[in-house]
């Protein structure tokens, strides 16, 4: 084992379909399928991991909803999947009334942090975060000890990162002072294009060696597997889009290992 305590990653930005849950379920699944294990907190209302995963929503299991307003523990919340060392906190639609529901409650920046303190099991813990900057990704970013930013290679790429850098910033100042940037990671990058090449320079001049050698191409495979319930390696490993997770994945351990001299 590589970690003491699980490292746990927040999949932040706020801006929407820049590829945080794509990211969240293959990193997740790839590192997973190096043996290293790996749970999914899914803290978006929408539900994208869970579905993702082909995880049912409207079975009777505990969910993240459950968790924030202490209506769960940890170890009821946490569910398998049905690959090898990947397991899931999954999400319902309900989580979207917990914003509401945590403004009134004591220490409720610290609610996600306080439960994951019980994930000593793995080694990973990725939380995808709603497209927004709200309380539920404040819990995020005060539980996690890193920051992983997708960002899409498109128009507007940076647009509104700079309010999540400022939302970065003052958490590390309030809340959790050892928040790092685990890494900026390329999306739906068509080599193409002049656009994506521009993009990739721009992205890579604002955020230097935080940015994944690697990145993830435009694939459709991609897209197709979340209707599948599958993530992408176990839907068409020889895709694109699947050996370029393979690659981040092998890159973050490379970092994370480094990093705690592992």
């Amino acid at each position: 084992m590589f970690h003491v305590k699980p490292r746990v990653v927040a999949v932040a930005n706020q801006k929407g379909g820049v590829g945080k849950t794509t990211t969240t379920i293959n990193l997740g699944a790839t590192l997973a399928a190096y043996e290293r294990r790996t749970l999914l907190v899914d803290l978006d209302p929408q539900s994208n991991t869970t579905s993702g995963l082909g995880v049912e929503r409207a079975n009777g299991l505990s969910t993240s909803y459950d968790l924030l307003c202490g209506d769960a523990t940890l170890s009821q919340s946490i569910h398998n999947t049905t690959f090898p060392h990947l397991t899931i906190v999954p999400s319902v639609p309900d989580l979207a009334g917990a914003e509401v529901e945590l403004v009134g409650m004591v220490g409720r920046e610290f609610r996600l942090r306080n439960v994951l303190a019980e994930a000593e099991r793995n080694e990973f813990v990725f939380i995808d975060c709603p497209p927004s900057l709200g309380l539920l990704t404040i819990n995020a970013l005060t539980a996690a000890q890193g920051l992983l930013i997708p960002i899409q290679c498109e128009y507007f790429a940076l647009e509104g990162v700079s309010e999540l850098m400022k939302t970065v910033e003052e958490v590390r100042k309030y809340l959790n002072p050892g928040l790092q940037i685990d890494g900026v990671l390329l999306t739906m990058f068509d080599d193409r294009t002049n656009l994506a090449q521009q993009v990739a320079e721009e992205v890579r001049e604002v955020f230097g060696d935080l940015v994944f050698e690697s990145v993830i191409p435009r694939n459709i495979r991609l897209a197709e597997a979340p209707s599948h319930g599958r993530p992408i390696h176990a839907y068409d490993l020889r895709c694109r889009g699947a050996q370029a997770y393979l690659h981040v994945g092998r890159e973050y351990l490379d970092r994370t290992e480094v990093a705690h001299g592992s």
